[in-house]
């Protein structure tokens, strides 16, 4: 009898098992998704993926949000390899670091000055203790269930966690503006900040967008207890608008944390503020060796200029919104309840009474063997490079997925 043939992907997997704890770390770990998803992954090049087994996907996670533009884009591609000639980790940044920061101040409203490290948590963290520096208090509002980072004052997992660390955390229901007064009552006259995401994309849960009537009223809130509002725009920033996200709701806040998006998958992050936190800003001691990275400037430089001659924030909702309707068609087709939310370029799709998600791990399971990498409880991401004919073969896919749970589902009960 012949053994089964180990594949590319398992053979590394076993690999990884002896030399890195659990063979993977963090959220990128596939054990967080139906088995059946690949680990580890040969190449990209536009919205496509290979995974090292060969199989080739459209897809939706664009590396969980740093593509923006496409993997490969030629006009960032181009932009790295001309600064790699020149150098990336010198004694001291490049022009790169000026142009960057200008060209940051220009485009958000609310932006003064900007600072630069190399991942969200980096970003968020320094948002939290700018605040603490700015206004001399400790106390941060953050929302029930909002993700900010793998720090300890912000990770969602307890491993290492002391109550300590979290000493100074308050917390309040997004979008649900009496929560948010008590918490700031609570907080005294030690608020240093509130920090909100730019909507509520929450794992697993249904996605909410800010309801203006709130975000006016943490803006009064932080100007009337002389504290900072803190958007954190890591995973939405430079998609939903160039300007900020809650530009869309009109309301500017004090200090915006940025990373994923901004240089299409070169690791950088920033934090941009107003004129009332740059002398804290200029005290605070933040540093890495690899934090002014010349190549990651220049692809976030290039990566704008590609988001604003294309307007790549609209071109990514009309992506969104084919794919959306296209699966509210085919959903409604097969009588099976579904609920999409949050905006169309980071497009979330949960199944009605699925508590366990099996429904949600059959269908993207199904997607998955016909070539379109969608995740079951995660927002997705649109970039640039989706075109039609990505979202009419994605659709396609989905299609099989929903009659592949419509087979397996009593008939009579596709809700």
């Amino acid at each position: 009898m012949d053994l089964p043939v180990e594949t590319p992907d398992q053979k590394l997997r076993a690999r990884a098992r002896r030399v890195i704890p659990g063979g993977m770390f963090g959220h990128l770990h596939s054990n967080r998704l139906p088995a059946g998803y690949p680990q580890f992954f040969e190449r990209a090049d536009g919205c496509h993926l290979w995974d090292v087994d060969g199989r080739r996907y459209v897809d939706f996670m664009c590396s969980w949000g740093p593509i923006v533009v496409g993997h490969q884009h030629p006009v960032v591609t181009e932009a790295v390899q001309r600064q790699m000639a020149a150098g990336d980790c010198l004694n001291g940044p490049s022009a790169r670091m000026v142009e960057l920061a200008e060209r940051l101040v220009g485009l958000i409203p609310h932006a003064d000055w900007a600072l630069f490290s190399k991942n969200g948590t980096d970003a968020t963290t320094t948002c939290a203790t700018l605040a603490r520096a700015g206004t001399g208090k400790r106390k941060i509002l953050v929302a029930q269930g909002a993700y900010h980072g793998a720090s300890p004052w912000c990770s969602p997992n307890p491993a290492g966690v002391t109550a300590e660390d979290r000493a100074h955390l308050l917390t309040f229901k997004y979008n649900d503006v009496g929560s948010l007064e008590t918490a700031v009552q609570r907080a005294g006259d030690d608020l240093a900040g509130v920090i909100v995401s730019a909507y509520r994309h929450d794992y697993g849960l249904d996605q909410e967008l800010p309801d203006p009537v709130f975000a006016r009223r943490v803006r009064e809130l932080c100007d009337a207890n002389d504290a900072a509002l803190i958007v954190d725009d890591v995973r939405a920033g430079f998609r939903l608008t160039l300007r900020g996200s809650w530009d869309l709701v009109g309301v500017q806040p004090d200090l915006s944390a940025w990373s994923k998006a901004i240089a299409n998958g070169y690791a950088l992050a920033a934090v941009t503020g107003n004129e009332r936190f740059r002398d804290a800003a200029s005290k605070l001691f933040v540093t890495g060796s690899f934090w002014a990275s010349a190549v990651s400037m220049a692809a976030a430089l290039a990566t704008l200029d590609v988001l604003e001659s294309t307007d790549g924030p609209r071109r990514m909702r009309d992506m969104g919104l084919r794919l959306r309707e296209g699966i509210a068609a085919q959903a409604a087709a097969f009588g099976i309840g579904v609920r999409q939310s949050g905006p169309p370029q980071m497009p979330t799709l949960l199944f009605d009474d699925d508590p366990d998600c099996a429904k949600g791990d059959c269908f993207t399971l199904e997607a998955l063997k016909h070539g379109v990498y969608l995740h079951p409880r995660h927002n997705m991401f649109m970039s640039t490079a989706h075109t039609e004919a990505d979202i009419d073969f994605a659709l396609e896919a989905t299609k099989a997925g929903f009659a592949a749970l419509a087979a397996r589902m009593p008939r009579g009960h596709g809700s």
